[in-house]
């Protein structure tokens, strides 16, 4: 393999079979002393039953838990595949080389120490990283947990973590290693087999994009659980997870959604953006499902581990007792799914197979005395419709039937792999005659949950994830008639002049540039002109105080609206120069636009991703409502149409009480326009255009701001 070098970031898949499929083991700083770190990993790695070969290494004894120490790792006769660095901080670096020497690929540190302890760690961690790289060493942590592979064939526990999973199909990756354990512990409290774990700590060199592309490539995984408190390399990481959503589900949580932002921006666009919003907009650019609650995303998990994804919305229930299914019903609307009449074949085979009291309907209920025979005739009914996805199940356990036969029917139809199955499965644990049941139902990996909604939940997020797969959002807008020399032009003798804003002028024609939308305006040098040109442009008119002093403008009387005639230019003028004695004062002349929703659109800026795009209802109150969207730009043109659906206000844009609607073609449009503007000029940082006054024929910019780096 090609030597890596100290800049190379993007490194083959196969490096990483060194890390989570190594073949051989080398635990430095390993200790006879129970409680250690250098101790609990050996002791993982027996128990669990690892089926490769360890070398503890340490130079004052003989033997550790009756495996042969080592004093160095060149005393090792074998090839050794990993090495785990459990040793103080300053003989890392030393450490890695030597491991280099060896043809050691892939090195886990444990030992805490470095850039998590301020420069002198940085320092220590920037050094042994350079090492690593001449010798092509992948370094997962320091200050980490480690990984764990269940497969029978590995069975790697290199952790110092305490639960001990079974094999299954769901891995996990997460930044802090207590949520991961957590996590992997409720997993294994609700019985959900686990493929693989890791938890990288300072993630130096092996990150969270690395190990979600190696789980997008093993075919043994069939869910990815994410948690994050933040991503280091946000465009790396959505290449990645866009490429491994469309082929497996990634369920995610990050940390600080309740977290203010950073700090105050000057616009709106910028204040409006929260310090997580960003995460959250990667998530869904990318087809991640988002969770906020840890214990959804677990459940969540276990039907993505044993259950097909559904082609569409539409869900057939099963029940044999009516309140659970109400509650399952809404839950299940509210998740976007739909239950579809039944066609009369269905029905008249179910009149023929089901007891006389039962409803024959969408929901099916077989009542409480339904057999074995009465689910499997309800269920291959189900699986033959073709308007049905899906199959929602509720399941109590009656005394007066035979409920193992019941679970063996279902488990029969759900190994089928035709379309998903998700069970509510309600019974008394405590009473021995139901825990073969239960054992049924999970051995023959039907999701079972206590709660009809949890259940439901579990449903919709499967549907969730079939939109995500079959969503094309399509290519953004390339406008080729935008006159980016011009724009360009404008925005480099603002940065020549060392300027943070445009002048108002300088904006207008920037978005004229682009194609964006204006209201009829002109720049006057004093009050006559200002006058002059009101006549110009037609009554009624506003007028503007322009002055890079003045920031928001009405919010300083610098705005007077609906000027009628040029008496009135002149005395809202002149009031206008007493107020704000510059003699330098100019005046911003514009056509008055009465009526229309008042909507606002702009742009900010998020270290390391771009630009975010923003849209919603504007006017002065837009701090109050915050009825606003984000999209990571470039938007393409079904983002900006989904920008305009999922604000609060969505049915005010088509009219209410006789109103007409607006015309949601061109807003769509002048989000795209935005969009290109501030990917073609990264160095516009931020820009609000409020109000934008939208009618049903006409949308018009009334006021902008443009702030550039």
């Amino acid at each position: 393999m090609e030597t890596a070098t100290l800049g190379q970031v993007k490194k083959t898949i196969h490096e990483l079979d060194a890390l989570f499929k190594p073949r051989s083991i080398a635990i430095i700083g390993a200790s006879q002393k129970d409680l250690s770190i250098g101790n609990v990993i050996i002791k993982n790695l027996l128990h669990y039953g690892y089926t490769g070969k360890i070398y503890p290494i340490n130079p004052k004894v003989d033997e550790i838990r009756g495996l042969k120490a080592y004093q160095t790792i060149f005393d090792v006769p074998d090839n050794i595949d990993l090495a785990h660095v459990i040793i103080p901080a300053k003989f890392v670096p030393q450490v890695i080389k030597e491991c280099g020497e060896k043809g050691i690929k892939a090195v886990i540190i444990n030992s805490a120490g470095f850039s998590e302890m301020g420069e002198e760690g940085v320092a220590l961690q920037t050094e042994f990283l350079a090492i690593a790289n001449e010798y092509g060493i992948r370094v997962f942590g320091p200050n980490c947990q480690g990984i764990i592979n269940t497969d029978p064939q590995y069975k790697a526990y290199c952790d110092f973590t305490f639960t001990f999973p079974k094999p299954g199909n769901v891995s996990i990756v997460a930044l802090s290693g207590g949520v991961g354990a957590f996590i992997m512990q409720s997993l294994f409290d609700l019985d959900i087999g686990m493929r693989l774990y890791a938890s990288n700590g300072n993630a130096c060199d092996v990150s969270i994009s690395d190990v979600i592309k190696y789980y997008g490539d093993d075919d043994s995984t069939k869910a990815i659980i994410l948690y994050t408190e933040g991503l280091s390399n946000p465009l790396e990481f959505m290449e990645v997870a866009k490429s491994v959503t469309k082929k497996k589900p990634i369920l995610a949580m990050k940390a600080g959604r309740t977290e203010e932002g950073a700090k105050a921006a000057a616009s709106h666009t910028g204040s409006l953006a929260g310090v997580d919003i960003s995460t959250e907009l990667i998530f869904e650019k990318t087809g991640i499902l988002a969770f906020n609650n840890e214990e959804e995303l677990c459940q969540v998990a276990m039907a993505f581990a044993a259950q097909p994804i559904p082609n569409g919305n539409r869900v057939g229930i099963i029940t044999n007792t009516g309140g659970p299914a109400v509650i399952a019903t809404d839950e299940l609307v509210n998740s976007g799914l739909q239950l579809p009449p039944l066609s009369e074949k269905a029905k008249a085979v179910l009149q023929q197979a089901m007891l006389p009291e039962a409803t024959i309907g969408n929901p099916i209920d077989v009542v409480a005395t339904g057999g074995g025979q009465h689910f499997r005739s309800a269920l291959d009914v189900l699986m033959d419709e073709d308007q049905i996805d899906s199959i929602y199940i509720n399941f109590v356990t009656a005394p007066f039937t035979d409920t193992e036969d019941v679970a063996r029917n279902i488990v029969e139809v759900s190994q089928l792999k035709k379309k998903p199955i998700i069970c509510n499965f309600m019974t008394n644990m405590s009473l021995e005659r139901f825990h073969e049941t239960a054992r049924i139902l999970k051995d023959g990996g039907v999701p079972c949950y206590s709660f009809p909604t949890t259940a439901a939940k579990a449903l919709g997020a499967l549907y969730r994830y079939s939109k995500i797969r079959s969503r094309e959002i399509g290519s953004p807008e390339s406008f080729p008639e935008v006159n980016s020399k011009v724009a360009g032009a404008i925005l480099t003798q603002a940065k020549k002049e060392g300027k943070s804003y445009l002048a108002a002028d300088r904006v207008y024609e920037l978005l004229a540039a682009y194609g964006i939308p204006v209201a009829k305006w002109w720049l006057a040098n004093d009050v006559e002109e200002a006058e002059n040109a009101a006549g110009n442009i037609g009554y009624p008119v506003v007028l503007k105080a322009e002055s890079s002093a003045i920031v928001h403008k009405s919010d300083m009387g610098g705005v007077v609206i609906n000027l009628k005639s040029a008496k009135e230019v002149k005395e809202a003028g002149n009031r206008m120069k007493d107020k704000f004695g510059d003699k330098n004062l100019k005046f911003l002349v514009q056509k008055f636009m009465p009526g229309g929703k008042e909507l606002i659109a702009g742009v900010s800026t998020k270290p390391g991703l771009g630009h975010l795009v923003m849209f919603g209802l504007g006017g002065i109150y837009v701090e109050v409502l915050k009825d606003v969207v984000f999209k990571i730009a470039p938007v393409t043109q079904l983002e900006a149409s989904e920008m305009l659906s999922s604000i609060k206000a969505a049915k005010l844009l088509d009219g209410v009480r006789g109103e007409k609607g607006i015309n949601k073609e061109m807003i769509i449009e002048i989000i795209q326009r935005v969009s290109k503007l501030v990917t073609d000029f990264p160095m516009i940082t931020e820009m609000d255009m409020n109000p934008i006054i939208a009618v049903n024929d006409k949308v018009f910019v009334v006021d902008a701001r443009i702030k550039i780096d």
